[in-house]
């Protein structure tokens, strides 16, 4: 086998493993694979066009990764969901920490002394995690949780009370989540209310590709107060049903049945509870006794201001990064006001309420006009900084300026305005916008760098395209370029015979790219 048939074998196989993993939404490992496919082709010092199987195969290459780049893009980054955090739960529960005597005065009169609507028994089980939380790492937790609790203290309050419950429940969130929206268990509860995906199906909490209403803080505090109502149907006992709120129903009920006490300290005493649920209802009390108590326990957490937005409905997809520009806040902003979201964009669902920052709605509905409804989910809008021309700004978004123009009703020459917005169709139809190549012949006074703006490239493709050893051009060379739009102002090479023909002189093959296979 000769280094070029090495060559094909070698970029066959990493453009296949390419593709195994963007099927399998490896996103990462895919366009590492892909990436490293084309460069080796581009740097193992073989002219990609001077051969017939070695053509083929570079254009094969290049159009479908540029097509799964396309659907990738369509799908808002796809591949990736929003990144989950520790749920608190999974460590406090595991934790085995002394009662402390100590303690126990204070919390007995503040149990009888301070307004509640749940009951608060002061045991050593529940003295064993005050002792916990008074720790530098129990201490975080817990201000961690009564920070972020100011953010949704008033919606939590107001949907306990329309569903008749009482207000305590709220720590119930404190313990499973300390109020994060992404928390994730190990059993694979999600949320601030932590819901097993079945469960939270029981409650109308929907779960798809692109939303999973599990992290949705109203959605899911309302089936919290549902689900939690149910068990107290079934028990008549909060403790009970907070502890079949954790567990299950069925491992309550059948605690009671092997016992004969529907009580849960005495299934507490007669170990038939699974650990965590044992430690589950005293990890709420003790939390509850210190946020009604917090200058007591030298808890020092201001509540984050509750969370105020916009409601919109797009009423069909739309990518977040659009949404964020039309607006002018980042993505993430975005994110964390709608954490249902898994993805980099909104489902195809027209009861879908997407959340913007507050005061934001009239904005938004003023700007996205301005894009096609049918590219919400490709195309862009820019704000123009200083110093950006249309070159710079398509290299950036990956389109032609001739695109750019004709989106923004623009002259070719057009000065643009700093603050300036635009409209960017960063991705059209896969049959308009694959690679083509130009052969570009080099005239006085051209550099490298005006001709990839020219192009709408970027200089250092153009580099690897030809080979280059450094940004110097001589006039009369014959570059290839691959463009999404062909020459946009055409100064193409004349045919001329090959013996005629200046070439891009050959850089030495890269040591990244595959060497050539030796019978040796």
């Amino acid at each position: 086998m000769d280094g070029k048939d090495y060559l094909i074998q070698k970029v066959r196989e990493k453009f296949a493993s390419g593709e195994k993993n963007f099927k399998a939404g490896h996103m990462e490992a895919a366009r590492k694979d892909f990436d490293d496919a084309v460069d080796w082709m581009l740097e193992s010092g073989y002219d990609p066009d001077g051969d017939p199987a070695l053509s083929s195969l570079f254009h094969h290459v290049v159009d479908t990764v540029y097509g799964y780049e396309l659907q990738a893009f369509r799908k808002g980054e796809g591949f990736s969901e929003a990144p989950a955090v520790p749920a608190p739960i999974d460590e406090v529960a595991e934790v085995t920490t002394p009662a402390d005597p100590r303690l126990k005065e204070r919390a007995e009169e503040a149990a009888k002394s301070l307004s509640h609507d749940l009951p608060l028994t002061v045991n050593d089980q529940v003295l064993s995690f005050l002792n916990f939380f008074q720790t530098p790492r129990g201490r975080a937790i817990v201000e961690t949780g009564l920070r972020r609790s100011g953010r949704y203290r008033e919606m939590i309050s107001r949907v306990l009370r329309e569903e008749g419950l009482p207000q305590d429940l709220i720590y119930l969130a404190q313990a499973e989540s300390a109020f994060q929206p992404l928390a994730l268990s190990r059993a694979g509860a999600r949320g601030i209310w932590q819901f097993v995906a079945y469960r939270g199906q029981q409650y109308g909490l929907h779960h798809t590709w692109w939303v999973d209403e599990r992290q949705d803080p109203e959605k899911a505090t309302r089936a919290a107060a549902q689900h939690l109502r149910d068990l107290y149907g079934v028990f008549g006992d909060w403790y009970l049903a907070m502890a079949a709120y954790n567990c299950g129903p069925g491992n309550v009920q059948k605690g009671i049945e092997r016992t004969g006490y529907a009580d849960f300290w005495e299934l507490y005493k007669r170990k038939v509870l699974p650990r965590e649920t044992k430690n589950y209802v005293p990890i709420i009390i003790a939390l509850t006794l210190i946020a009604k108590d917090a200058t007591h326990y030298n808890i020092e957490a201001e509540p984050e201001a509750p969370v105020a937005s916009d409601i919109v409905k797009p009423g069909r997809p739309i990518d977040l990064r659009l949404v964020a520009e039309t607006i002018d806040v980042d993505a993430e902003t975005l994110r964390a006001l709608n954490p249902s979201l898994l993805r980099m964009a909104t489902p195809d669902d027209p009861s879908f309420e997407l959340r913007l920052p507050q005061g934001m709605g009239e904005k938004f509905t003023a700007e996205i006009a301005a894009v096609p409804p049918g590219k919400w989910t490709s195309w862009r809008r820019h704000r123009v900084e200083p110093g950006e021309t249309l070159a710079s700004i398509a290299k950036k978004f990956r389109v032609t300026a001739a695109a750019i123009v004709e989106a923004n009703n623009l002259e070719r020459n057009s000065a643009l305005d700093p603050g300036a917005k635009l409209t960017i169709p960063a991705t059209q139809p896969l049959s308009e916008t694959k690679r083509r190549l130009v052969s570009y012949r080099v005239r006085r006074g051209d550099t490298l760098g005006g001709i990839a703006d020219r192009f709408s490239v970027d200089s250092e493709d153009v580099r690897k395209w030809n080979r280059l050893r450094s940004n110097r051009v001589s006039r009369g060379m014959v570059l290839r370029i691959y463009t999404l739009g062909g020459a946009p102002q055409a100064f193409p090479a004349r045919v001329r015979s090959k013996s005629r023909r200046k070439a891009a002189t050959p850089a030495p093959a890269a040591s990244s790219a595959p060497a050539g296979h030796s019978s040796n």
